[in-house]
């Protein structure tokens, strides 16, 4: 009884010890910035786009209306 109270206790410390450790690393991780490179289509296509749209009733096509 005795050994398995305190494998119990070992495992309970090694689970806090874990979720500890995991809990520290998501409170103190920064994420990275994304960033597009100015010559990308993505960026040019981006700065290209209309900065509001109407969609039509099936809500797929953004109809560009010139004039």
């Amino acid at each position: 009884m005795k050994f398995e109270a305190m494998m119990l206790r070992g495992l309970f410390l090694a689970c806090v010890t874990v979720c500890g450790l995991v809990l520290s690393a998501m409170l103190t991780t920064t994420p990275s910035n994304v960033q597009l490179t100015a010559g990308s289509r993505i960026s040019a296509a981006l700065q290209s786009a209309p900065s509001s749209c109407t969609l039509p009733p099936d809500g797929v096509v953004c109809p560009l209306v010139d004039g």
